[in-house]
């Protein structure tokens, strides 16, 4: 084969490469309800997520869990950014993200590799206690509408022998999600 033909077939490849579909990144918006001792207040949300788990993915960082009994923190920190929360100017990068249909609802689950800071939604930075370093985001998706869901600032996060999932908070904060849309 010529040097002509191998550059061809490299460049042909690559144009295939190039056009061959690309998964596309999802932005999510909600109202994040922050509701407190001393009262409430709300902001929004901007969850950007470039890159779902698959469910082997998933079924591994459970077996690490599980069975290294390692901190999600340290497990996450290792892993690639797979999106962003936002909440006002504060970003937090997101390291896992997981999506699974169940009677026609999308179920999502959000791991960021920090604790989610929440100063502009009238609620305290998350508490700053050993073990208590990854956010957990937790969206209902109806097949269509809006939907809604639930956010843990800063939490402990284990893996039971029957791949329970248990979360341990830190905040005293329940922070609700609302009016949670979906965009392609």
């Amino acid at each position: 084969m010529s040097l002509h033909s191998r550059l061809v077939c490299r460049l042909g490849l690559v144009g295939v490469l190039l056009l061959a579909p690309v998964e596309a990144s999802e932005r999510f918006t909600a109202t994040v309800g922050v509701h407190t001792a001393s009262g409430g207040a709300t902001t929004s949300l901007t969850i950007v997520i470039d890159k779902f788990s698959s469910e082997s993915e998933r079924a591994s960082l459970i077996k690490s869990l599980k069975e290294n009994n390692t901190a999600a923190h340290d497990l996450l920190a290792r892993r690639p950014t797979v999106g962003s929360l936002q909440i006002g100017t504060r970003s937090t990068p997101i390291k896992y993200a997981y999506a699974v249909s169940i009677d026609g609802r999308r179920q999502i689950t959000v791991v960021t590799g920090s604790p989610i800071v929440l100063d502009n939604a009238g609620g305290a930075t998350p508490a700053t206690q050993p073990g208590f370093d990854v956010g957990l985001v937790l969206l209902d998706m109806p097949p269509s509408g809006p939907g809604a869901g639930d956010m843990v600032p800063a939490t402990k996060i284990r893996v039971e022998q029957d791949n329970t999932i248990v979360t341990e908070h830190a905040s005293p904060d329940l922070v609700r999600l609302s009016n949670v849309t979906v965009r392609k």
